[in-house]
């Protein structure tokens, strides 16, 4: 056993039982590397990731490896979603050395912690056009030897060129009138007409920027056509519910079989816009299959949401989620059943995946939809309805099959940061699909984080796992269950989880805010000191922390009349103008809350019990109304637009501070609404 012993990052726990002398990041690996005078070989991964554990496999769980490596460096392992400072600063030198980026991610740096060289995975010999890892390792150790001064110098430039990339370029001026219809031109130009999606294989979900189309008129068919695709496809997991990682193809067919509770939370919110504007209840259930998936196996008997489930079972690539004919016949029996199953879902002997590294285990079947099954039913002469019936049974007799099989494997540990995301899907669905039991679970999460990851200070820890809550938390933590917080508010009407939202807002505004870039910080200034605070305003995988700011700002200032709120909102966006409309497809986060800040203000507030305020939140619910600052209360007190204002179930609807007459007629508050 190494020093990973002691962590509880279950990927660092991965790697306890390596033969390599693993270090946790830390000072104490630093102060050993200047004592040996060696350099720090730094390897960044997570628990989930495909390639972190082929590289482990090949080269981690060598001996002959493991002992060169332990002779002529430090070595530190970091999980990237424990510590997304510490890789968010040496994946941009890495980015910076190679064009490139990804997980694993291997970083050699001096005992003072500046990077020299970068690249992601490495195999152990010469392939793949790389050079191999034994051979990667041996050059570095040699040039640290006896080309030290050039090793210094390239290792001064690169940290210098990291910090120069911390420095956004200054604001160029208010934003241009026609800034929203530009970004969306621009997402058109990389949009796949045909397949949905924007650019060419890999295809990833992009929620931030469906999001930002959903809200534009002109925008919206391109968000609802990649919803719908991705829907057939097997990025979909079309038995147990939940959306894979990404699609190594153009189709949306085979995906990377890994699960994040960001993806599948993010998307649940975008779908729940979706069905909204459409009323199609096409996308109230992938909404609603998604989050039973994360309630039945991403949720813990606390209330908090673990991270990920792992692309591979038992080695294998998409063991537990693929099928062959045979295998359905075998559950389904020979029959009309097996035949339905095998023509909806395009299962072939041929099969459509084979894992490259396991190609024994054979051709086998990723589950998608070829034919709508609308179409699929007038083929067959069939109503929908009973078609569906059909499959739904087939489905739960397939998935629970599925359950007995080996099971991919949980990274049981909890992330503020992504249980805001979680907290605003399950809010959303309970207000949106009108079911209290989604809105439990975000309760239940709300009264998880206030009791195991608030600090007395009102700030927040990053992570949670047995018993134990560790990293200062980040400017994503903060931001991002802010936004949650005010989901919830809105869809339970407890004043106390909009306060803490605001509370959340002041944390983001003291610790994070650099008045002289005009945009927020990614770590407080208490935070450890790394080579550089970085400023996240391009999405990854989840809303940049910048964007959630802003959004976070805005809502504050919509709900509490909070001027500065809304100005550092607007600071931010024309920070990032020029970047935006550069790269429109990396900036959906920042899309929404330049559409934030054109749109109306729009405030909708439902006075009286929950009883009475029932009949006017279910009208409510069917209106997408993003930006709408909703405000369901008992009693007509504790924010500005529910001031002394009667309750009994009445709705206010009010535009600029310009008031439609009160209602407690739900026919009439839908007509309301719909003129907005």
């Amino acid at each position: 056993m190494n020093r990973l012993a002691q962590e509880t990052s279950p990927y660092l726990l991965q790697h306890a039982d390596n033969p390599v002398d693993w270090w946790p990041w830390g000072e104490e690996a630093f102060a050993e590397a200047r004592h040996r005078d060696v350099p720090v070989l730094l390897s960044v991964g997570y628990s989930t990731c495909h390639w972190c554990h082929v590289m482990a496999h090949e080269s981690f769980e060598d001996e002959a490896t493991a002992e060169f490596m332990n002779a002529h460096f430090v070595n530190i392992k970091v999980d990237r979603e424990e510590r997304p400072d510490v890789d968010g600063i040496y994946m941009t030198a890495t980015q910076l050395m190679t064009g490139q980026g990804g997980w694993p991610m291997t970083v050699f740096l001096t005992p003072n912690g500046e990077p020299f060289y970068a690249g992601t995975y490495f195999p152990p010999e010469d392939r793949y056009g790389m050079p191999g890892f034994r051979r990667l390792l041996a050059s570095v150790a040699h040039a640290w030897r006896e080309d030290r001064d050039k090793l210094a110098g390239n290792a001064q430039a690169l940290s210098e060129h990291v910090r120069e990339a911390s420095r956004p370029r200054a604001a160029v001026g208010d934003l241009p009138p026609d800034f929203l219809n530009r970004g969306v031109e621009n997402l058109r130009r990389v949009y796949d007409a045909d397949l949905g999606g924007f650019g060419r294989a890999p295809k990833f979900p992009a929620p931030t920027t469906l999001d930002f189309l959903l809200t534009r008129p002109e925008g919206r068919d391109m968000a609802l056509h990649t919803l719908r695709r991705m829907g057939r496809g097997g990025i979909y997991d079309q038995l147990g519910g939940g959306f894979h990682r990404y699609s190594v193809d153009e189709r949306w067919l085979v995906p990377h079989f890994e699960k994040m509770l960001y993806d599948n939370a993010q998307l649940t919110r975008t779908l729940l816009r979706a069905y909204q504007y459409t009323g199609d209840e096409a996308f109230a259930r992938l909404a609603r299959e998604t989050l039973t998936y994360l309630e039945r196996e991403m949720l813990s008997q606390t209330g908090g949401f673990y991270s990920a489930q792992d692309a591979d079972t038992q080695g294998v690539e998409g063991l537990t989620f693929t099928w062959t004919p045979g295998e359905i016949r075998e559950v389904l029996g020979e029959g009309p059943d097996s035949d339905l199953v095998l023509r909806i879902y395009g299962v072939t002997e041929e099969g459509n995946f084979l894992d490259p590294h396991r190609p024994e285990y054979g051709r086998r079947n990723v589950l998608h939809v070829p034919t709508p099954v609308a179409d699929l039913a007038r083929d067959l002469g069939e109503s929908v309805e009973a078609l569906t019936a059909r499959l739904d049974a087939a489905r739960a007799r397939l998935l629970a099959v599925r359950e007995q099989r080996p099971q991919p494997g949980t990274d049981d540990k909890v992330l503020t940061s992504w249980n805001g995301l979680a907290l605003e899907a399950f809010a959303d669905a309970g207000r949106v699909l009108g079911e209290t039991h989604f809105l439990e679970i975000a309760r239940r999460n709300a009264d998880f984080v206030r009791n195991h990851l608030r600090l007395p200070d009102g700030t927040l820890r990053h992570t949670f796992k047995n018993g134990e809550a560790r990293v200062e938390g980040l400017l994503e933590d903060h931001a991002l269950y802010g936004l949650g917080l005010v989901a919830l508010y809105q869809a339970g009407g407890d004043l106390a989880h909009l306060e803490w939202a605001r509370e959340l807002w002041g944390v983001v505004h003291r610790d994070f805010w650099d008045e002289e870039a005009g945009l927020f910080r990614s770590t407080g200034g208490r935070a450890e000191t790394l080579l550089t605070r970085q400023a996240q305003g391009f999405d990854s995988a989840i809303l940049s922390d910048n964007a959630a700011a802003a959004l976070l700002g805005l809502w504050v200032g919509r709900y509490f009349g909070d001027e500065e709120a809304e100005r550092l909102a607007r600071a931010t966006v024309r920070t990032y103008q020029s970047d935006m409309l550069a790269a429109a497809g990396g900036f959906g986060g920042l899309w929404q809350a330049a559409a934030f800040l054109e749109s109306p203000h729009v405030e909708v507030a439902l006075i009286g019990m929950p009883e009475e305020r029932a009949p006017l939140e279910r009208v409510l619910a069917r209106f997408p109304l993003p930006f709408a600052a909703l405000a369901p209360a008992e009693r007509g007190e504790g924010l500005p637009v529910l001031e002394g204002r009667p309750g009994g179930g009445t709705a206010y609807v009010c535009v600029g501070h310009a008031c439609d007459l009160p209602t407690r007629d739900p026919e009439v508050l839908a007509g309301q609404l719909g003129r907005l």
